[in-house]
Order: C-alpha cells, then structure tokens, then sequence
C-alpha cells in the first residue's frame, strides 16, 4: 500500500502539482547520480539494482549508533540509507555490502564537506598493464618499490548487489531529511510507526560477470572510448602512415580523463587538470617562437584519453604506430616529456622521474641524462626548483610506461610528488578546484574570476614555461630565444577557471564553432566544469573535455585565415591549403565591439583527433591482458523516488479485502450470468405486426 506524502513536505520544496496518481504518491528526485557496472577480461565492478528497482526504509545515517540500527537492530529492514559524503568510507560501504538489511545508499555530495582524504581508486594504479611485469623489471612490478596511491582502498573496485547513488546537497535532500524527521526518527530509542518514509532505487545493469561475457552477448555492454588529441609544431602529413624519413619528434603529452565513485563525476583537479592546462599553456608559449626559428626536432603534444583505465589511450596510439596505422611510428619519437600531477607544488620541488630499467641501455641512459641536464638548465633561470629520486624507483603511473613496454624511448615524468602522491584525494569527488586552492574575490562577476590569477595559476604558469623552454632546447632550438618563451598567466587563469569552475564562459564560447557554443542547441558548455570521466561514444559524439582542449589547442597553436565558411570546411578547393597538413575549423570568434554575438572566422590548425579505443576490441581479444578490456554495461532507467509505505499488517488487510472482494464479484459474476434468462427475460411475448 503506498501512501501519499504529506502535502507540507510535498509541496514545500518540489513542484508535483498533477493529477495523475504516480505524482500524488511519490517524490521523483532530480539530480542523482549512480554508480554503475563496469566490467574487464575477469570481472564486474560498481553497483546495480534489481530490474524493479530496490526499496527500502529510508535512515538518515549519522552516527555509529545509526549504523547499528541499519545493520542488526531496526525492525524494518532493509534499508536505504541516506548519508553524508564522511561517512562515506570503505569500513562502512564494505559492512552494508556484507548485510542482507541494506536496499542502497545514497551519498549527498555537498560543495563544502571534505574529509581528511579519500580515494577510492586502487593504492597501484594501472598495475597489469604498466611496463613492470615479470619480464621487465619484476623487481618494481605491483608497485612492489613504491606504493603510489597509499590512502587507495580500492572502494570504486568493489561489486555492489545494491544500488548506490550520489545526490547534490539541495533542496531535495532537504525534503529527504524531512519525510525522515517527520515519519522515521526514533523517539526514546522506539521504533517508528507507520506509516514510513521508504525510497527506491532504480539502476539496473544489463551486463554481468566480465567483458567476455556481455560482449558476446549482443547490445549488453560497450567499451569505454573517445579520442585522443594531437597536434605538432611542423604539420605532419595526416594521409600517408607509418614512419616519416627525417622527422624526429620529442612527444610531450599529458592525460585527459579521471574518474570518481560515481558515473560521469570526475572532477580531477591535480589528477588530470594540472597537466592538461601546463601543456596547452606550454604549447601557446612555444608556438610564436617555432614559428620564428623552428628547432632541429619536431614537437608532438598529445593528449591521451581514458589512462584511468589502464591506458586505453596511450595504448592505442602506440599500437597504432606500432602497425604502421599512425601519422608517425615509434622510430620517429626522439625522447617523451610527460607531464604528469603538478598542482600541488606551491613553491616546492618538482621531481623529475625516469625508468631505471631502460636506463640500463647506455645509449637511452645518455639522452635521459641530456634531457634531464635541458630541463635543470632551464629552471635555473626560473623560480622553479627541481630534484631527481632515487635512479632505481620505478616510474608514476604514467602513459609514457605504454611507450616503454614496446620500445626503449628516452623519457621523464614530470611530477610534484617524489614517491608517493601527495594528492590526498585521488581519483574522487573531493579533487575539485577548491582543493587547488583556487578561492576568488567575492565582488568580482563570472567573467572577471576568468581572468584572476589565483594562487594556483600563478604556480601552474611558472610551471608552463618550465615545459615550454624545456620541450624548445630538448628539440634542438635556439637556446638564446629561451628568454622569449614564457606562458601567459592570464590564459593560465582562463584555462583553470573553463576546466575546474565554469565552462560555459565568453572565452571557450569564442573557441568553438557556432552549433557548439553557448547559443548553440548542440552546446557543450555547462554551468559548471566538464566532468572527466571518459564514457562511451554516443552517436559517435566526443567528450566536452576532449573537444575544448581540441579547440584551444586550436587557438594556441593554429593561425586564422580568410577563407569563408564554405572554403573552410572544403579547403582543398583553395590555392595553398591542403587538408592533408592541417584541420580547418569554423568557430564563433569574441564578440565584436556592437554585438554580443561572436565574429566567426577560419582557423588552420595541425590539431587532429585519433580514436582512442582500446586494440583488444579491434582484434578482437576481450580477455586480453596486454590491453584495457573495460567496458560500461549498458541500463535502461535511471531513477530515485521517495514515498510513504503503510506497515506489512495494513498491507496484508489491504491485500485480503481485495482478494475478498474478487471472489464475491466473481460468485456474483457466475450467479448473475448462470441466471441471466429468468432475471432478463421478458414477462410478454412480442405481438406479430403485418404490414
């Protein structure tokens, strides 16, 4: 029996007005977020609900005592607990998975609570598909040297037979607490009376066990895929694959994706951000002065798509050049500068990490230790200060291991953490932008926190021009145009503030063409920050993330042209222009002096996308294990609803009134009908009529 929620509660925070019974009866709340099912080569990971959808007693959990209510002494279970982002930790997650009593949970992920640290991604990322295996370096394999991510607990790893969901802290939850208070709150210890306030939880997953099984099972699961972003300093000929003669190029990469608990939540300040916004704000330095005087070597920026998941990007490309399917292969690359979490370096050391194993080589262990020397010479003229760990510890996580597990490639990770990462909340909710410490005046608009240089901007940019100098003199540049290579603070702070605070804003507006700015009905801007987490190709769409760093990678290193709308999306017609060599995009442009509507214009760029989808599902090997296998299940509802329920009792009462009724109607039903003449039939015959 389902009742309906107070009118007060009801009507109070959420507008239900309708006639129809559904919305008298419950509460549909907006906002939620799920934990979904992932699966790979062994096995499922995440969260689901039953095909119906689970309920349960909502309980507000706030104390131990709360805890032990849910799990051994409240009289109606099971459960759905409602709780704060703190108590939000493996021990408690891992007790409810172990009980029979708890239906789901629901986290309220409020902008302001943040625990000491959380992370619950593994303390080894990417363990398996690392170079460090029993055939290269076993001794460094398992992160057997160095634990990289020690606060993991791996909470994003576990199989959940629950649903678990994530609710902003709003006024929804508000109505949550109060249908509790009002309904469910213990009074002196007794139990509540009903009727209760319940909530189900509808995330069902079509996909079980692993990635073999649901992808031999048709329509049940995808793999996780998007696209990698590249571009170079020369334009490389696109068309023509495989090895370029006399190109050498230095690849400076960085990652694009992260993730948290939750499905599409990915804030990943100092997990990804740091390094996407130091590499384009490097490549914007760089650019003027390789114009000017190009340096003897190429320089390639990459950025890698979904290395969360054990480096679906970065394995890609180097497969890709390994079969000869790239615009480059392995022969061409001279060295790799990667840059990996440097957003906490507030003023301190930067640490320059290299592979011990492939140094053993004498010939990689000579350009290492020239690449080092080029990036020491270079922050020595800068407010930067560096350091080098121990020569036998392993590497970071990285996408450069991906390089090394086909070829010995000359290399540094650059990173603000000697061993272990100083991020406290890697790969979770709580990497936001706050935790960069990236705090605002509260008197200036949307557009004017845009171009404040905060603390971390300022850190980040003295770190920009770090790569750029380093990435000029490892090509074999001028080292006298150094002093003219130097990132711009003011792009550093729009880059941070389009990443981690706003989105949709005047400058990436201005970036990207008409249908995908802000007026646009396919815009990509959002109110908030892009979230990182990579997801699926829908429709063949590309990540909001992906395509912003495509388009101000576009603006940093592209030149705008004069071909109109029509010879820029057909530039082979033009003299000159070969789409061959570079991309040509039509975007809004800034706003003109008279109008707020953009001024567009034809932008060349050697900027280009590469699929970024793991080989084990091109070749197709879904139980790899040299290759990502992660795939998302596929669901078909996504809801959270809350309600009164009546006790079991009244339930059973109404049940049996029911059944009741059904059986009288039917006896009335059979008497009536085997009755039907002598009830119906007329008392006089019908009198013929002639005509």
């Amino acid at each position: 029996v389902l009742l309906r929620v107070k009118p007060s509660v009801n009507s109070l925070y959420l507008d239900v007005s309708g006639s129809s019974v559904e919305q008298k009866i419950y509460i549909e709340l907006k906002n939620t977020v799920p934990c979904v099912r992932l699966l790979n080569a062994t096995h499922q990971i995440g969260c689901q609900s039953s095909i119906s959808g689970d309920t349960g007693v909502l309980h507000v959990l706030e104390t131990e005592a709360d805890l032990d209510w849910i799990l051994s002494t409240g009289p109606h279970p099971p459960y759905m607990v409602l709780m704060e982002a703190t108590f939000f930790t493996r021990p408690t997650m891992m007790r409810m998975k172990n009980s029979t009593r708890v239906a789901g949970v629901a986290v309220i992920n409020s902008n302001t609570t943040a625990v000491e640290s959380f992370s619950p991604h593994t303390s080894c990322p990417n363990q398996n598909t690392g170079v460090y295996r029993e055939d290269y370096g076993p001794d460094l394999a398992n992160c057997s040297s160095t634990v990289w991510n020690p606060l993991g607990n791996s909470m994003s790893y576990e199989d959940f037979t629950f649903p678990i969901f994530s609710l902003k802290d709003d006024n929804q939850t508000q109505v949550m607490r109060k249908c509790y208070e009002d309904h469910n709150m213990r009074v002196n210890g007794s139990a509540p009376q009903y009727p209760l306030c319940a909530m189900q939880l509808f995330s069902h997953m079509h996909a079980v066990t692993d990635t073999v099984t649901c992808m031999r099972r048709a329509e049940v699961c995808d793999p996780l895929s998007d696209f990698n972003v590249w571009a170079s300093i020369r334009p490389i000929n696109a068309s023509a694959k495989g090895h370029k003669n006399n190109e050498s190029v230095v690849i400076a990469a960085a990652r694009l994706d992260g993730r948290s608990f939750f499905w599409d939540i990915g804030t990943s300040a100092e997990g990804t951000v740091s390094g996407i916004v130091t590499l384009l704000a490097a490549a914007h330095a760089l650019y003027p002065v390789t114009q000017e005087a190009p340096p003897v070597r190429n320089i390639f920026f990459t950025f890698f798509q979904g290395e969360t998941f054990d480096y679906i990007g970065s394995s890609r490309m180097v497969y890709d050049m390994k079969q000869d399917k790239f615009v480059i292969n392995l022969d061409n690359v001279h060295s790799v500068l990667e840059i990996g979490q440097v957003g906490l370096r507030n003023g301190q050391k930067l640490w320059m990490h290299t592979d011990p194993v492939s140094r053993k080589n004498s010939t990689v262990d000579e350009e290492v230790i020239n690449l080092v020397d080029n990036i020491k010479s270079v922050a020595s003229t800068l407010n930067v200060s560096l350091d080098e760990p121990n020569t036998t510890q392993a590497l970071p996580p990285s996408s450069f291991q991906r390089f090394l597990r086909v070829q010995p490639i000359p290399g540094v990770v650059l990173a603000d953490h000697k061993s272990s990462f100083i991020n406290r909340y890697y790969e979770s909710l709580y990497d936001t932008a706050d935790y960069l410490n990236m705090t605002y005046p509260s008197d200036l608009s949307p557009e004017e926190q845009m171009e404040y240089e905060t603390e971390a901007s300022k850190s980040l940019t003295e770190v920009a021009t770090l790569v750029a100098r380093s990435l000029y003199k490892q090509a074999g540049g001028n080292d006298r145009l150094l002093v003219n290579i130097t990132a711009d603070a003011k792009m550093m702070a729009k880059l941070l503030y389009g990443f981690l605070v706003r989105s949709n804003n005047s400058w990436f507006s201005s970036l990207l063409p008409p249908e995908a700015g802000a007026k646009g009905r396919s815009s990509i801007l959002e109110s908030g920050p892009p979230q990182y987490y990579i997801g699926l190709r829908q429709d063949n769409s590309v990540k909001s993330v992906t395509r912003f760093v495509q388009f101000v990678m576009a603006n940093a290193t592209g030149t705008v042209t004069s071909l109109n709308q029509i010879q820029c999306q057909n530039p082979n017609d033009v003299p000159g222009e070969s789409k061959d060599l570079y991309s040509y995009h039509w975007v809004s442009g800034p706003p003109s002096a008279n109008s707020t509507e953009g001024d567009p214009y034809c932008v060349r760029t050697s900027v280009r996308l590469a699929k970024a989808l793991s080989p084990a599902f091109e070749l197709p090997e879904y139980g790899s294990r040299e290759y990502s296998t992660w795939t998302e299940s596929r669901w078909k509802t996504i809801r959270a609803r809350i309600f009164l329920v009546a006790s079991p009792q009244l339930e059973m009462l109404t049940l049996g009134v029911g059944v009741t009724v059904l059986l009288v109607s039917l006896v009335l039903t059979y008497f009536i009908s085997s009755k039907a003449e002598l009830l119906f039939s007329s008392t006089h015959e019908t009198p013929n009529t002639t005509y």
